[in-house]
């Protein structure tokens, strides 16, 4: 299986950052050794000073897929999860000063939260699902898949026209404003329509 993550989907994200509107979804990967193991903490590497937290929707592939047209693509997905894209600001800003690829500071051990995963189903519209992080039980992060600038079907179409998907493939649909530096002892809870959805202890 392999992680497929969007960068700058969300405009309130993309002006945080400084960063410039792409005209087209911005695509990263991570190795599956990235996603942190179950009721495990998340240890702080020690390349970074700055790791910041960065709650996303999730999709589950379910089909194998090449070209999907966006009509089909609700067909290979039927769940939906949260996650966390732990991000190292300070090495990721020194590899795009020199204009290098991001895994280092994206793809590392653990860098991959994968919360619990909910059939699509119980959602009443997957382009408005409402999704948010806690850090020490403070709102830091709120967002909803309505402002996403690439909708998941689009992503979907977009990512097929240059890797095949395959079952169990996870994608991140990018995150809102709100990302911040975490610090030892910190507890980030993530929700899903107002459901807790994982808890992770930051070491």
């Amino acid at each position: 299986m392999k992680i497929i993550c969007i960068g700058r989907n969300y405009t309130d994200h993309i002006e945080e950052l400084e960063n410039e509107r792409p005209t087209d979804p911005v695509v990263f990967m991570k190795p599956d050794t990235a996603i942190l193991l179950k009721k495990q903490p998340f240890f702080i590497p020690d390349f970074s000073d700055d790791v910041h937290h960065e709650v996303e929707v999730l999709v589950k592939i379910t089909r194998i897929g090449k070209h999907i047209d966006r009509k089909f693509a609700h067909k290979y997905y039927d769940q939906i999860g949260l996650g966390i894209d732990f991000t190292a600001r300070d090495l990721q800003q020194k590899l795009k000063e020199k204009g290098l690829p991001w895994e280092k500071a994206k793809a590392f051990d653990g860098a991959a939260v994968v919360g619990k995963f909910v059939d699509k189903e119980k959602f009443e519209n997957i382009n408005a699902i409402s999704f948010s992080l806690k850090k020490n039980d403070i709102l830091v992060q709120k967002g909803n898949t309505s402002l996403m600038l690439w909708k998941i079907d689009a992503l979907i179409e977009y990512i097929s026209k240059y890797f095949t998907l395959k079952i169990g493939d996870i994608i991140f649909t990018g995150t809102p404003s709100g990302v911040a530096k975490i610090q030892p002892n910190d507890v980030l809870t993530g929700f899903l329509e107002g459901e807790e959805n994982f808890k992770i202890k930051i070491k």
